[in-house]
């Protein structure tokens, strides 16, 4: 059983026990909230290469919710407030539609996403998926500025020998552009459908 790292310091043994005591309180609550299907687990990825799960990092992961709206709900925010163009919620709204897709990769039946990220670098692309002998790096945007170096660093320079294509998922229309595919996020479940169903 893996355990979650909490940063907490520690002045004598008596601690030491309580954070292990409180690490698979913990552990136990995120298995059973997966158990019960209210959340998604997505562990992060050491490596983009085949299989993705020979590369899974056990200890590294995110939760996501099942669904957007108890998303919503569970943040106490109104429907308004969250498709107004409000500076309030637009740090939320990255967050919200990172679930949205997430939730439209389980729809079509896509079984193993993870995350990439680097140790000691900002670098991280939302999902990387696994399709026949086709690794995908995804990236989402709620907005329509796309701009982020990150994706393009890793298709084009990091992993460049792999050959892969990109798809970032946002608020602009399709465009094919080589490297990478940008798909409208009212149009994922359809372009899953088309392009990757069995």
């Amino acid at each position: 059983m893996n355990t979650i790292t909490l940063f907490i310091f520690c002045h004598n043994n008596s601690d030491i026990k309580n954070i292990f005591t409180q690490d698979l309180n913990i552990e136990l609550a995120i298995q059973w909230l997966i158990d019960a299907g209210l959340v998604y687990k997505v562990h992060r990825c050491k490596k983009p290469d085949m299989p993705l799960k020979i590369y899974e990092d056990f200890d590294a992961f995110k939760l996501y919710l099942l669904d957007v709206g108890l998303l919503g709900a569970l943040s106490g925010a109104s429907a308004m407030q969250m498709l107004a163009n409000n500076n309030i919620f637009k740090e939320f709204r990255g967050s919200f539609t990172e679930n949205y897709v997430l939730q439209q990769l389980y729809a079509n039946k896509i079984s193993y996403i993870y995350y990439y990220s680097k140790d000691h670098s900002t670098m991280e692309i939302d999902y990387l998926i696994q399709y026949a002998e086709r690794i995908i790096p995804i990236e989402v945007k709620a907005e329509e500025n796309v701009k982020s170096k990150s994706l393009s660093q890793f298709v084009n320079k990091e992993f460049a020998n792999l050959n892969m294509k990109a798809l970032r998922c946002s608020m602009k229309p399709y465009i094919d552009q080589g490297w990478l595919e940008n798909i409208p996020l009212y149009s994922i479940n359809g372009y899953f459908k088309n392009n990757y169903d069995e």
